[in-house]
């Protein structure tokens, strides 16, 4: 499904990642974790197509990063920054953004779309919605075209536990029943062990490996110093 093969990106003399190879089959829920500054955003950044890696390459569902626009087609993203329009309502940024998506969603789908992760606030103003309900709802944008592959940066800092929960279970539900492949990048370590299949740590820091082995987790660690 995702295969990466010798990533590097570099900003001038700074080497941000450098040769990062790892592979995710489909219908996996992979971590990502490491210290700040390691890497982590920049790599969704790449496989998003946002930013272009200094050398290697990927390629999603056997679409070369060649060809970025089919890649896109097969991905979803959901930012740390959550990026939704204020004085619309949930309806309003649901078929907003489906006449931007790839694929032709009716107003009923959406609406299930979003019934599904309990976002059920479809005629409320974004303005009024608790942070929990905002992230349910970028995440819901971000599915619309109905991807094979879900890049997650943080999708639940600083919400509640209860939404916590629910964007896991629903994660956790269309990996099984869907396929879906999800890319995930948190600091919480309680969400990691619960919802991931695997773990992939970048940086030379062996804190995250330590955690995530002892309580029985899979960790592939990426040093960013390997030659």
């Amino acid at each position: 499904m995702l295969n990466v093969r010798d990533l590097s990106k570099n900003y001038g003399e700074k080497h941000v990642l450098h040769k990062i190879n790892f592979h995710i089959h489909k219908g996996e829920i992979v971590g990502l974790v490491g210290e700040n500054g390691a890497g982590k955003s920049t790599l969704l950044h790449i496989l998003a197509t946002i930013e272009k890696q200094s050398s290697g390459h990927f390629s999603i569902d056997e679409e070369p990063d060649s060809k970025p626009a089919n890649i896109r087609k097969k991905i979803g993203f959901v930012p740390q920054e959550v990026a939704l329009w204020e004085d619309f309502t949930v309806k309003e940024n649901m078929t907003f953004f489906e006449k931007l998506s790839w694929k032709r969603r009716s107003i009923d789908e959406l609406k299930k779309l979003c019934e599904a992760m309990h976002l059920d606030a479809w005629n409320t103003k974004v303005r009024a919605l608790s942070g929990g309900m905002k992230r349910k709802l970028n995440m819901a944008i971000s599915l619309i075209h109905d991807p094979p592959i879900l890049f997650l940066d943080e999708p639940t800092v600083g919400i509640d536990l209860k939404s916590k929960k629910e964007i896991a279970d629903y994660l956790t539900h269309i990996a099984t029943t869907k396929d879906k492949t999800i890319l995930y990048i948190s600091h919480d370590m309680d969400e990691i062990t619960s919802m991931c299949t695997r773990v992939i740590s970048i940086g030379d820091d062996p804190f995250y490996d330590d955690i995530l082995t002892a309580e029985g987790m899979d960790v592939t660690t990426l040093s960013k110093n390997d030659e």
